[in-house]
């Protein structure tokens, strides 16, 4: 039996993806800067669906009670809030958009939180008409 060259050529995965991935999966259990990290990574990458499952995460690895999160935690937690909220706004679902950016700014109270939530607010009123339509 005879090969021809390049008859069969090898799956190209990146190593630096596979490590990523690797360091990042055995790494997140319980660790919500982890799940942080990958729910970007994922943004960066396209993967709405992904990233959404991550920052949930993040959000339920954190403590209910605030008397036990600390300033980063705050911070933390406010931002995964605000991801959701761009996420969701992209997917055009403008109630849980605007509920995520309520979240984020009730956490931490800033200027960028203030705006997306009128921002929402304002596409949302847009839509509506089109919906009653």
């Amino acid at each position: 039996m005879k090969f021809r060259k390049n008859q069969f050529k090898p799956a190209f995965v990146p190593l630096g993806m596979v490590l990523f991935l690797a360091l990042v999966l055995t790494g997140c259990r319980d660790n919500p800067d982890r799940h942080l990290q990958l729910g970007n990574w994922y943004v960066q990458k396209g993967l709405l669906g992904e990233a959404i499952l991550e920052f949930k995460e993040v959000i339920r690895l954190y403590p209910t009670d605030p008397s036990e999160l600390s300033r980063e935690d705050y911070q933390a937690l406010s931002q995964a809030h605000y991801n959701l909220s761009l996420i969701y706004t992209k997917k055009e679902w403008w109630d849980v958009a605007l509920k995520e950016a309520q979240i984020s700014f009730d956490l931490q109270p800033t200027k960028d939180h203030y705006e997306l939530i009128q921002l929402i607010k304002k596409r949302a009123a847009l839509e509506e008409p089109a919906a009653g339509s």
